[in-house]
């Protein structure tokens, strides 16, 4: 029992740091977590010649003016999949960008195509040197363009490059992940013209943006991870600052499972009352159940009674945990489900869909035991740490530095919640 507090997202925090540096004068951001996206985020606009500095507890002022190259370092590729998101930036702040191909968690082929193509659209030009992208652009001009299947990042750095455009740009079959809508309401207080109209964003191209005061939103994939943390562990755990309305698909699958759950105005309480019951689920662009929180809801449903299928239609490669897993003793088989039509039931490309399996059949509820277990991504990182605290005995996690890519003092905080945790060197 106990409570914890979500910090500020992730998946908007870096991003918005990289938004304020489209202004003319100085922004602020508040709410910022302490993980490794954000510190190579810094790293990089700091390399770029820009001035990011702290300005308090979690929050950092952004000084737009200042870049001297237009040229990414090589490790911003390496170390997160930004790399289209600092393209967007500098084409509209100095007309080009040469990038490294992007990088991240290893979840399969993860290609950007979509991202230069919507580039194209606004008068971009590429071309590839070695293992390096460069984009080009005289003046940016509004286009229409729409997405073949859902971008989140894409859809981001199209808005990163068209805010300033001359004219106006609509992207069709836009992403509708909160965090979008979270830069957009940053770029909207700096002078922006942005509009969303459900999958559709409306952008019209200002002469310049000035900076403004924001706060990052609070994280829902952290938020997720501490509630199957509770429930797995027969817990009863406040979440302070989580917010329902950005995890609703996941709060609808509870209801079925018959976990408990009660929002407030402090955040949500999850606690376990009766046996759950296996559900399925599958993956999909929001508002639907998110591919980030299917590794951690499949650890759920090997303490659930029966078996449940779990289909990735996002990712062509997150299921590489349930090994570990099942060294653990869970009884998950990995099957791709019969497909009439690949390519409109996956976001990633159809032709890579027989590379890897897509689906998962858990039974339970399930006995773990402890073992020697290795991280492959960020989300995996959480998963296997927390089934390590329902397993019997002591577990060891390795490559833990995915995990603090994500999640701030998890371990602490883990810690105090009543967990026998310790990070060793």
């Amino acid at each position: 029992m106990g409570s914890v507090r979500v910090g500020g997202a992730k998946n908007a925090g870096f991003k918005l740091i990289i938004a304020a540096c489209l202004g003319s004068k100085r922004s602020r951001i508040l709410n910022l977590s302490h993980v490794g996206d954000v510190d190579v985020t810094i790293h990089t606009l700091r390399k770029l010649g820009l001035n990011v500095s702290e300005c308090g507890e979690k929050s950092v002022f952004v000084e737009p003016n200042g870049i001297k190259t237009s040229k990414l370092p090589q490790f911003a590729g390496e170390k997160c999949r930004a790399s289209t998101l600092f393209a967007g930036m500098l084409l509209a702040k100095t007309g080009k960008a040469i990038i490294p191909l992007p990088g991240g968690c290893v979840l399969g082929s993860r290609p950007i195509n979509r991202h230069l193509e919507a580039f194209k659209s606004l008068g971009v030009k590429v071309k590839f040197v070695d293992n390096w992208i460069h984009l080009t652009a005289k003046k940016l001009k509004g286009g229409n363009f729409s997405f073949t299947k859902k971008s989140h990042t894409g859809t981001e750095s199209m808005i990163l490059a068209s805010v300033c455009a001359q004219g106006k740009t609509i992207i069709e079959n836009a992403a509708c992940e909160p965090e979008i809508n979270d830069m957009i309401s940053l770029l909207n207080k700096m002078g922006a013209k942005i509009r969303r109209e459900k999958e559709k964003i409306i952008i019209n191209g200002v002469k310049k943006l000035d900076g403004a005061i924001h706060k990052v939103m609070p994280d829902r994939n952290e938020a997720v991870s501490y509630a199957v943390a509770a429930l797995a562990t027969c817990g009863d755990i406040v979440i302070e600052n989580a917010q329902s309305k950005t995890i609703q698909a996941f709060l609808e699958k509870l209801e079925k499972i018959g976990a408990r759950f009660k929002t407030a105005d402090y955040g949500i309480r999850f606690w376990h009352e009766k046996q759950l019951k296996a559900t399925d689920v599958k993956t999909a662009p929001a508002p639907g159940f998110m591919t980030d929180w299917q590794p951690l809801w499949t650890l759920l449903m090997t303490q659930a009674k029966g078996e449940s299928r779990v289909i990735e239609t996002v990712h062509n490669n997150r299921l590489q945990y349930t090994s570990e897993l099942n060294k653990m003793g869970a009884k998950i088989n990995l099957y791709n489900p019969v497909v009439k039509n690949p390519q409109k039931f996956y976001q990633f490309e159809s032709a890579q869909a027989d590379t890897n399996f897509h689906a998962a059949k858990v039974a339970g509820p399930t006995t773990l035991k402890a073992a020697y277990l290795k991280v492959s991504d960020l989300r995996a990182g959480a998963t296997l740490t927390i089934a390590a605290l329902i397993a019997r005995g002591l577990s060891t996690v390795e490559n833990i530095e995915h995990i603090d890519r994500g999640y701030e003092r998890l371990d602490e905080k883990l810690k105090q919640l009543g967990a026998s945790i310790r990070r060793v060197k």
